[in-house]
């Protein structure tokens, strides 16, 4: 068995073949990813050559170490004055939308699989929160090579990550009910939930306004870059272990402030730092679609293939009447474009922080197994479907 150095050698080393056969083949550099860990995952077990990678042991490592560095990454690269314009439809999508998003995934889900004692309905919304949080990196890739309205890249990954907060937020709230005994719900989880929520924030706020007041005091572009990286970790770990908040929540805001303060009182040179995002968020997106191919079995497929179907069907309902209520709601305020709501629903693909959430569930849920092969076959389905589709929309574009 690998020590944990060989494992995560290993896994840089897959990702660095995915790489390198995706730029070969043309693929987009995640699903070149999954093949590579899919393939090796079962070559390993043809040669009897044991990784010590389990499902059971990756919690800690893609929840405290690629989860904080994929948010931190995907809100550095915001622009503020895009996303102030945007902010009333990202919001509305990333709560409302949500919501709609988790009740009927889980609905769906819930009676699609039809069996309450091994997949009760705490299952099922634990279900919805996953595959609420949406991830268009191949979309956005595509909107900027197409020369997109910028308005639009700046609404999916805006609306995507704060969606992503959300549903976090909501999955820890699930989890917490399924681990209790019974998993009933009290009286105290709307207050437990607004101080996990609100707490997080302000948490990160600060961390991220005492981490610029460092950087410009030290005004060098390197020592920055090393204070960003421990800040997205250090912000995740203390609100997640120590307080007892939302971690996602935490690195969001911490991010948001340092750039915001960072582009006020400008010393440094942001264009370096997002180079070193860049590449960061690259390894570790691709050492997680790995991971996903590393953990899949083909038992997934022979004896989940119903509740695949299932969850793909209600996953494609869900972000259907997510964003066709939200752009309702938004009709007087401001309108989206049949065209872009069409894009919304068929870009609101589910990957990297789908994958790290499912990885993360405890073993000792008697339905993780369930909903882990549920989530991968979303994942498949939006890499393989909709991932590659989607520039037939996007060539149809028309402005809002």
């Amino acid at each position: 068995m690998l020590t944990t150095l060989g494992q995560v050698l290993l896994l840089v080393t897959l990702a660095l073949i995915g790489l390198i056969i995706a730029k070969a083949w043309r693929l987009e550099s995640t699903l070149a990813c999954l093949l590579v860990g899919f393939v090796a995952g079962q070559s390993v077990g043809i040669f009897s050559f044991d990784t010590g990678i389990r499902a059971h042991n990756l919690k800690d490592l893609v929840f405290f170490i690629v989860l904080p560095v994929l948010i931190f990454e995907a809100a550095w690269h915001l622009k503020p004055e895009s996303l102030r314009r945007w902010l009333t439809p990202i919001l509305t999508l990333a709560t409302l939308g949500v919501l709609i998003n988790l009740l009927v995934i889980g609905a769906l889900t819930y009676w699609g699989l039809g069996h309450p004692q091994g997949f009760p309905w705490l299952a099922a919304l634990l279900t919805g929160a996953i595959l609420a949080a949406t991830d268009p990196v191949a979309v956005i890739s595509q909107l900027r090579r197409q020369q997109a309205p910028e308005e639009l890249t700046t609404l999916f990954e805006g609306e995507s990550l704060f969606n992503d907060a959300s549903a976090v937020v909501l999955f820890s709230l699930f989890l917490g009910f399924a681990l209790r005994q019974g998993g009933s719900v009290g009286g105290a989880d709307l207050l437990d939930f607004l101080k996990v929520f609100f707490g997080g924030l302000g948490l990160g706020a600060l961390l991220g306004w005492l981490t610029a007041i460092a950087c410009r005091f030290l005004n060098r572009s390197d020592v920055t870059m090393m204070a960003m990286v421990t800040l997205a970790f250090a912000s995740f770990y203390l609100a997640e272990h120590w307080l007892h908040l939302s971690g996602i929540l935490a690195v969001m805001a911490s991010t948001m402030v340092l750039r915001w303060q960072l582009e006020r009182t400008p010393p440094l040179s942001l264009e370096s730092l997002n180079h070193g995002w860049a590449w960061l968020g690259l390894t570790f997106t691709s050492v997680l679609f790995v991971i996903m191919g590393l953990v899949i079995t083909l038992e997934m497929f022979t004896e989940r293939w119903l509740a695949m179907v299932v969850a793909i069907l209600a996953a494609l309902a869900g972000r259907l009447l997510a964003v066709g209520g939200c752009a309702l709601l938004l009709k007087p305020v401001m309108p989206l474009s049949l065209a872009w709501q069409g894009l919304l629903v068929w870009g609101g693909l589910r990957g990297a922080i789908a994958i790290a959430l499912v990885l993360s569930l405890p073993t000792e849920l008697p339905y993780w197994w369930t909903i882990q092969s549920m989530v991968f076959g979303v994942v498949l389905f939006s890499l393989l479907v909709q991932g590659t589709t989607n520039g037939l929309l996007l060539r149809k574009l028309k402005q809002p």
